[in-house]
């Protein structure tokens, strides 16, 4: 018995030599793991932080216009900017040893494993902030091994890397309340319309409650378990020594007021001009749409709100509710070519389609100031003369012959100015300058006036057939207004990070493409539509808005049969309307076809109401004299009448008018036998 004795001792103090190398082997194995995975950390580096945030849009002034909408808020705030009340509730119900561990709480985790073995069932969780912050920043929720696996080596890295505090920050910032808020800031505005920072310690105990199963303690969903799920925060708080008694008893009794919304998302500023910026972005900046939603991207626009309002309730107050008629609408500072205020349509929730930039219609008669333009490069001036009569044009080269059409069919049978043509809208005057100076040459001129779209090549090009958009025709017309410097659209100014740094910034670049004198002279020109000194008052085209004119404006007007245009302008702003259906019906009723100049011209007054009055300044090589606007020779005594005009110097009129040139004669009547009979012999023979 003895010797059994010693043998079975004996062979227990092998068992145990070796269970004591085997436990050795198996501390040195898992210390070798551990000190791999630490160096294999640390070479890894620092993970990246980077995080979802929604993308806000500012107006010029840095108003909030808009932020990116895709059912999720993310907005990132510094630790400072959440109320303390919030940050101890969360780490007093979520991870009491915060400060205390390296990213796991093992006697948490034994705790954890306890429980979970009594009840036979998941009932306790042991994740620390550091292993959820982990999850929401790289990982998926899914329950498997690899998952968790590699949520505690991302835990690792965090605490290796990154202080308590910027690991707290970041936690606060990307948990989710529910409802589609994510982090601190959104659900305090969500919940309770503030901002983070004023959370009071009621309101506090109640978010902090929230993350633990949204869908079941939200205040939104059963204000009976978010009490609970509060005084449990509540208690937590006064037991691990944050609050005391009272101010327990304060909150629990504090009266707590839920909102249920955003406070931007009912934000409607802007929609036609806030979905160019985002085509921008994607088409001309090259981001992609996750980048555009949810990069924390903060982009800076040009809109001015007060000239966007008031463009919209101009063209709600003009145009009757019952038309369907439809509206493409641009204002742009022609200094800059910053685009302040935008509609494309007249109610984007039934019609998102922007007329403004994606239509393409029938300029009309806007597009004769290029035209004019280019015949004063080809040596015409603002009395250069020919007749306005009805005029059948026939070409040697097989083309259809044309008969332009003055409105209503009325006509000079006489000769006219070229200021008179196109204060006067003639269509006769403005093909023979489109012919003379050869269809090419409006056509090139277009390109350098920004007119992108392509333009057909035929007589009627003169009178606006071909196609064109509202922000081309608004482009154009921003090179007469700034003295004749090329300039763009400018939608976004800059764009920056959530943190600030710069990803763009827009260069402004000045070029002139315009000749200086030939660019004032046509700035003058225009203002003709709205001056009675023409000869003809009630024909110039810009009558019936003349009572409404208090500051010096150029511009003109366009129609066809299914579009009404009036673009005009001062230094300081321009302004394009087109009205007509989309459909291209014909424009029938008489109010239909006066939405597009009254539209114009009470966005214009209101929106410079508080800005000075400023006109054209004559340039150097220009010269302004008195002229009688019927001869086009220089105003005398005893002639029709006499307007101030500017021409080059080398074009001045050198001759005086004669008195032949009564006062009480009209230069446009009906074409009908009358006036045929009382056209000199000399005009049948010399006109075109």
């Amino acid at each position: 018995m003895e010797v059994i004795a010693k043998n079975r001792l004996k062979n227990s103090s092998k068992y145990f030599r070796l269970f004591a190398i085997l436990g050795l082997l198996s501390m040195i194995t898992v210390s070798i793991i551990v000190i791999g995975i630490l160096i294999y950390a640390k070479i890894l580096g620092a993970p990246p932080l980077a995080v979802s945030q929604s993308t806000f849009y500012y107006s010029d002034d840095g108003s909030i216009i808009g932020e990116s909408n895709n059912g999720q808020k993310r907005y990132w705030v510094p630790i400072e900017d959440i109320s303390p009340s919030l940050v101890d509730a969360t780490v007093s119900i979520e991870d009491k040893n915060f400060f205390d561990h390296h990213g796991f709480d093992y006697k948490r985790i034994a705790g954890a494993v306890l429980a979970d073995i009594k009840a036979m069932a998941k009932v306790q969780g042991a994740s620390t902030i550091t292993q959820q912050y982990a999850r929401n920043l790289f990982l998926e929720h899914d329950k498997t091994w690899k998952r968790k696996i590699s949520e505690a080596f991302y835990t690792i890295r965090l605490e290796m890397f990154y202080s308590k505090e910027e690991i707290l920050e970041g936690y606060l910032n990307t948990i989710y309340y529910g409802n589609g808020a994510y982090g601190a800031e959104a659900a305090s505005q969500y919940y309770f319309g503030k901002n983070a920072s004023k959370l009071s310690l009621g309101e506090a105990t109640m978010l902090a409650g929230i993350p633990k199963g949204p869908s079941s303690y939200s205040p939104l969903v059963s204000q009976e378990n978010a009490k609970k799920r509060q005084v449990i925060i509540l208690y937590s708080l006064l037991k691990n020594g944050y609050i005391n008694k009272i101010q327990m008893e304060q909150a629990l009794k504090e009266k707590l007021t839920f909102i249920g919304h955003f406070p931007n998302s009912n934000v409607k500023i802007a929609p036609y001009f806030q979905d160019t910026v985002k085509n921008i972005l994607k088409n001309q900046l090259h981001m992609d749409d996750r980048t555009i939603a949810l990069g924390g991207l903060r982009v800076h626009t040009t809109l001015n709100t007060k000239q966007q309002d008031i463009a919209e309730k101009t063209i709600s107050n003009t145009i009757d509710p019952k038309s369907s008629i439809q509206i493409g609408f641009v204002s742009i500072d022609p200094q800059t070519g910053y685009v302040k205020a935008m509609v494309g349509g007249r109610d984007y929730n039934k019609s998102p389609f922007n007329r403004a930039v994606q239509s393409s219609r029938q300029p009309g008669s806007t597009m004769k100031p290029l035209l004019y333009y280019a015949a004063l490069e080809h040596g015409f001036t603002p009395t250069t003369m020919m007749s306005s009569e009805e005029t059948t044009f026939r070409f040697d080269d097989g083309t259809a012959a044309y008969t332009p059409h003055n409105f209503n069919n009325r006509y000079a049978d006489a000769d006219i100015t070229l200021a008179q043509a196109l204060a006067l809208s003639d269509n006769v005057y403005a093909v023979k300058t489109h012919l003379f100076l050869g269809q090419q040459t409006l056509v090139e001129t277009a390109r350098r006036f920004g007119i992108s779209t392509p333009l057909q090549q035929v007589p009627s090009l003169a009178l606006g057939t071909s196609n064109v958009k509202v922000v081309e025709m608004a482009k154009a017309y921003s090179i007469f207004a700034n003295g004749g410097n090329k300039v763009e659209p400018v939608f976004i100014t800059k764009i920056e990070t959530a943190d600030g740094k710069v990803l763009y910034r827009h260069k402004q670049e000045r070029k002139r493409i315009l000749d200086k004198d030939l660019t004032f002279v046509m700035n003058e020109l225009m203002t003709g539509m709205f001056d009675k000194n023409l000869d003809g008052y009630s024909s110039v085209t810009g009558t019936t808005i003349m009572r409404d004119i208090h500051r010096i404006y150029a511009g003109k007007s366009g129609s066809t049969e299914s579009d009404s245009w009036m673009i005009g302008y001062t230094p300081q702003l321009v302004s394009a309307v087109w009205t007509g259906y989309d459909q291209g019906k014909p424009i029938t009723l008489a109010a239909d076809k006066t939405y597009a100049k009254n539209v114009w011209i009470h966005f214009m007054e209101e929106s410079l109401k508080e800005e000075p009055i400023k006109g054209f300044h004559p340039t150097k090589g220009t010269v302004g004299v008195y002229v009688d606007p019927k001869s086009g020779k220089l105003a005398a005594n005893g002639c029709s009448g006499k307007r101030l005009m500017y021409f080059t110097k080398e074009t001045v009129p050198t001759q005086y008018c004669s008195a032949l040139h009564k006062k009480d004669s009209s230069p446009f009547h009906k074409n009908d036998k009358k006036s045929e009979e009382k056209m000199p012999w000399y005009k049948r023979i010399f006109h075109w």
